[in-house]
Formats: structure tokens, C-alpha cells, sequence
């Protein structure tokens, strides 16, 4: 099992490279001409990419812990996605930049520092003190990228299994604490990067909202790939049907928890009939909004959650991808729906307007396209399996079953 060269990722993979980089250049060069046109809603637009693409690469360091906690086949098979996911935090940096902007043309700016909500959480509330939380998230996170995949790439070089065992340990070890943190971490990030697009909004199971939700895209994108590379060297011979069933239960337990996070906040806060909380769901029960949040109930959560129930489908790898991709359209749209409907500061705009710009589109495919890039090149820079990992051969034996 430790011959490297044989686990390397499929050339038909590695020639997208180039496909994805023209894809996402173009749509860049167009995202920027319309950033230049409409300053806030090329911000918006840009945000909204952000918080999708950078999902799954934050989304990847918490299934990669996760699966460190838990163990189980399915772990092994993806881990080295989930790595390769991970280690795309320097693009999801590098495209946090613009958002520095964004103080300037819509957090405070919308409100105005005599708002009770601004006047209120003082310092916190301020760009500089924004901008310094947002780059200690991104320096902490780096750190747990740093760490996991050092050790990794130290037991594929492990010399026999005992030595690879103690790798895992370390990893696992260190996993289970930092759990803790990177929940707070993620909490913390989208309540200043989206929560605070409102500042007379507030949920207090925010960060959980993003932590299920971007868990559910790393793992639809995850099978999205797979099911792609199944029938290619060397992944034909490693993933098998119950592979592909394991991740299809985790998708399916994914969507039920997002949509009982949802509706739990939904309840309590309409129950509640706070105004500060109900002006956030009245206006998204308005217009256009109203049939977006139809949309998310009956395609981000009955549809996937019906079809997810029938155990058969699951192990149909194919169809299972292309469930996956729709699972991650509709994530796109959970995302523009928490994001569009905001204040803005163009106060000739109705309060929760339906707007939808082409930016919108333009700027989610600029950064997929560069985030694939990145990613597959990171991909292809290690075997696509753990090597020398204990529990591979099992976890390979373990797809083969029925």
C-alpha cells in the first residue's frame, strides 16, 4: 500500500485544471467591471460567492476533524478531499480581501453610527475592530489546516503502520478539543461576515446554522467528485456502493438537522414576536423572498430528504452526484437568500427589495472557477488515499460489501 505512484489523482482530473481557471478568469474580469459600475452590489455579489466557495473549504476542516472523532470507512476514502478542501484557505483568504470594502459601502454605512444597535456594541461594532476579528478567524483556522495536514503527510512517510497509528492518534487528539473552537470560530466569523449585514438582527443558533450547512456542501461536493472519479484509476478499484450509501446518510442527516435548525429558530423567534426579530422574517415573507423560502422548504429540504430515504438510491453512486450538485445549487440560493434581502445603502431601493443581479451569477463562478483550480491542484499534490494509514485496507474492503 505505500506505493505512492499508484494512488495518484486521475489525469482526467488534473487537465479540468485549466478549464476551471478560464472559466472563473472570465467571469472575474466581469465581476470586476460590474464592481466598478455598482460598488455595493458588486460587494454583495462578491460576499455571496465568498460565503458559498469559502463554505466548503471551512466546511472540509470540520468534516476532516470530524472524521478523525468518528473513524468509519468513509472517513478514510475522503479524507484526502477533505484535506485538499481544507488547504484552499489561502484562496478563501485571498478573496476575503475585497470584503475590507465592505465597511465602507454597507455595514455601518447602512445604519449610521447614531443607530442604538451601532451606538450600543461600541468598539465592536466599528470597521478596524471588524476587520482584526476577521483576520484572527483566518489566522486560527490556518493554524488547524497547518497542523492536520502536516501530520498527514508525515504517516503517508511513516515507515510501518505503528508509526502511522501514532500519526492518527496525534490527530485525532488533537481534533477533539479543537472541535470546540472551530464551532466558535465559525460562529463567530458568520455573525460578523453575515448576521451583521442587519444590525437589528440576531439568532443565537447563527454559527450552528453555517456549521450544518456548510458540512452538507463539503459532503455533497465530496460526492460529487467521487462519484466523477469512480470509474477511474485508482479510484475504481478503492470506492465502492456502500461507500457511496455511508455519504448518502450523512447527506440525509445533514438536511434534516438544517432544516430542524431552521424551523426551531423560525418557531421561537416568531413565537417570541420580537420586532427586532420578526422584521427579519416578515421581509423575506414578501414578494419574491416568499417564493425563495418556498423553494428552500420544498427543494433544500423535502425533495433531497424523500429521495435520501430510499436506501437503493443511496448506493447509486451517479444519481446520488447528481442529487449532490442539485443539493449545492440549492445551498447557493439558501445563501443569496440570507444575504439579498439586507439593508442597503441606496436608500432609493424599497427595503427588501427582490433584486437579483447578474453579479450574483458572475461572481460565484469567478470564484468556483479559481477555487477548483486551486483545489485540484492541492488535490493532486498527494495520493488520493491515506497510504499508510491502518484501517485502508478495511475501509476499502468495507465499500466492496453489499
Amino acid at each position: 500500500m505505500a506505493e505512492l505512484g499508484k494512488y495518484r489523482v486521475p489525469e482526467e482530473l488534473v487537465r479540468m485544471r485549466s478549464v476551471f481557471l478560464g472559466i472563473g478568469g472570465l467571469a472575474l474580469i466581469a465581476w470586476a467591471i460590474g464592481v466598478y459600475l455598482d460598488p455595493e452590489q458588486g460587494l454583495r455579489s462578491w460576499l455571496l460567492g465568498f460565503i458559498f466557495w469559502g463554505g466548503i473549504t471551512f466546511g472540509s476542516i470540520g468534516i476532516l476533524m470530524l472524521q478523525y472523532l468518528t473513524g468509519g470507512a468513509w472517513g478514510v476514502v475522503i479524507r484526502r478531499v477533505v484535506e485538499a478542501g481544507s488547504r484552499t484557505i489561502p484562496v478563501a483568504a485571498v478573496a476575503f480581501i475585497p470584503l475590507f470594502w465592505i465597511t465602507k459601502y454597507h455595514y455601518w454605512t447602512t445604519w449610521g453610527p447614531d443607530d442604538y444597535a451601532i451606538e450600543h456594541r461600541g468598539w465592536f461594532m466599528t470597521p478596524e475592530s471588524w476587520i482584526l476579528r476577521s483576520i484572527v478567524y483566518f489566522i486560527l483556522l490556518f493554524i488547524i489546516v497547518y497542523l492536520l495536514n502536516k501530520w498527514s503527510a508525515a504517516q503517508d512517510k511513516a515507515a510501518d503502520h505503528e508509526e502511522a497509528a501514532s500519526w492518527l492518534g496525534k490527530a485525532t487528539a488533537f481534533s477533539g478539543p479543537t472541535m470546540v473552537f472551530y464551532v466558535l470560530i465559525i460562529t463567530f466569523a458568520t455573525v460578523d461576515w453575515v448576521m451583521m449585514l442587519d444590525a437589528h438582527w440576531f439568532s443565537t443558533i447563527w454559527g450552528l446554522l453555517f456549521v450544518v450547512g456548510w458540512a452538507l456542501s463539503t459532503f455533497c461536493f465530496v460526492v460529487a467528485l467521487l462519484a466523477y472519479m469512480s470509474d477511474k484509476a485508482p479510484m475504481s478499484y478503492i470506492l465502492g456502493k456502500r461507500h457511496f450509501h455511508d455519504l448518502g446518510k450523512l447527506m440525509l442527516a445533514l438536511v434534516m438537522v438544517w432544516t430542524y435548525f431552521n424551523f426551531s429558530q423560525f418557531l421561537i423567534i416568531w413565537s417570541g414576536n420580537i420586532p427586532e426579530e420578526t422584521g427579519w422574517y416578515i421581509t423575506r415573507m414578501k414578494g419574491g423572498w416568499l417564493y425563495v423560502g418556498a423553494a428552500l422548504l420544498l427543494f433544500h429540504f423535502a425533495f433531497p430528504f424523500l429521495t435520501l430515504l430510499q436506501q437503493d438510491f443511496k448506493r447509486r453512486m451517479k444519481q446520488l452526484a447528481w442529487l449532490a450538485g442539485f443539493i449545492l445549487l440549492m445551498r447557493l440560493v439558501d445563501m443569496f437568500y440570507l444575504i439579498a434581502p439586507n439593508p442597503r445603502i441606496d436608500k432609493t431601493i424599497e427595503k427588501g427589495a427582490f433584486i437579483i443581479s447578474w453579479m450574483d451569477i458572475a461572481a460565484p463562478i469567478a470564484l468556483g472557477g479559481l477555487w477548483m483550480w486551486y483545489f485540484i491542484g492541492q488535490y493532486a499534490s498527494r495520493p488520493v488515499v491515506p497510504v499508510m494509514d491502518p484501517f485502508l485496507e478495511k475501509a476499502i474492503e468495507h465499500g466492496r460489501g453489499h
